[in-house]
Order: structure tokens, then C-alpha cells, then sequence
């Protein structure tokens, strides 16, 4: 009887630390570069540019609107406005394991799509804040 107690409590006790950083819990932040189950993962300007320079596919989700993508955006990013993930993410990014880079203004729109995009199955997205954080170049024009 003991040994059968034992082994379900130890069961449990690592279905929950796999949880942890498995991404059950949506706003559970994990390491860069872990790749479990989506979690919602706030990284800096400085780790994304790494992972961008990295050569590995990834994708550059720019969610904020219109005007603000042509006043001032980083090179080879995708615009999809934070209002709009729901209605074009799954045509546009049809890839769910695809490593997305997400950003905005100030943070708070990149941290609401990065978790949409994760309760939306996506499972390799990162939210780096704002462009207003990030010292490295810019384009600014129409697409």
C-alpha cells in the first residue's frame, strides 16, 4: 500500500513540475529556447535581435496599427494589428510551431497578442515589449 502512495504522489509531483515551464498556465514565463508546451515568454530587444541574427526562420509579428508600422517598424516585420489576430493569424501564420517575435509601442499589445497567439495553439512565440525599447535600426515608409 505504501509503495502504490508513493508512486502516485511522486506521479503527481512530476506531472507538476513539468507544468511549470509546459506552458499550462499561459502566463508561466519559460527560458528562451525551451520548447514545450506555450507559455508566455517576455524576452529583451537584445535576446530577440540575438535570435533574429541566429539564422533560424522566424517570424517578426508587428501588432500595432497601420499608421504607427509606417512611422517607424523594424525591417522585415509582418504587420497584423493586435485587433486583428483573431480574424488573420491562423491564414497568415499557418505554421503553429513557427518561432514568432512579437512586438509593439510600449509592450502592453505585444504581451496581449503574444498570449491570444498561445491560447490560439501557437507554441514558439515571444513577446520582446516595445519598439520604443529597441536601440537597433528602424525603417519607416509604406510596405
Amino acid at each position: 500500500m505504501k509503495k502504490g502512495l508513493v508512486r502516485i504522489v511522486s506521479l503527481c509531483v512530476g506531472a507538476w513540475l513539468s507544468m511549470a515551464c509546459n506552458g499550462n498556465k499561459v502566463d508561466t514565463p519559460c527560458e528562451p529556447g525551451s520548447r514545450g508546451t506555450a507559455a508566455y515568454q517576455k524576452i529583451t530587444a537584445g535576446k530577440a535581435k540575438e535570435m533574429m541574427d541566429s539564422g533560424d526562420p522566424y517570424i517578426l509579428l508587428d501588432v500595432r496599427t497601420e499608421a504607427e508600422y509606417a512611422a517607424k517598424r523594424i525591417e522585415g516585420a509582418l504587420l497584423i494589428p493586435n485587433y486583428a489576430i483573431s480574424k488573420r493569424v491562423a491564414t497568415e501564420l499557418p505554421d503553429k510551431s513557427a518561432l514568432i517575435l512579437v512586438y509593439c509601442r510600449s509592450g502592453r499589445r505585444s504581451a496581449n497578442a503574444a498570449r491570444q497567439l498561445i491560447q490560439m495553439g501557437y507554441n514558439n512565440v515571444y513577446d520582446f515589449g516595445g519598439i520604443n525599447d529597441w536601440p537597433f535600426g528602424t525603417v519607416s515608409g509604406k510596405r
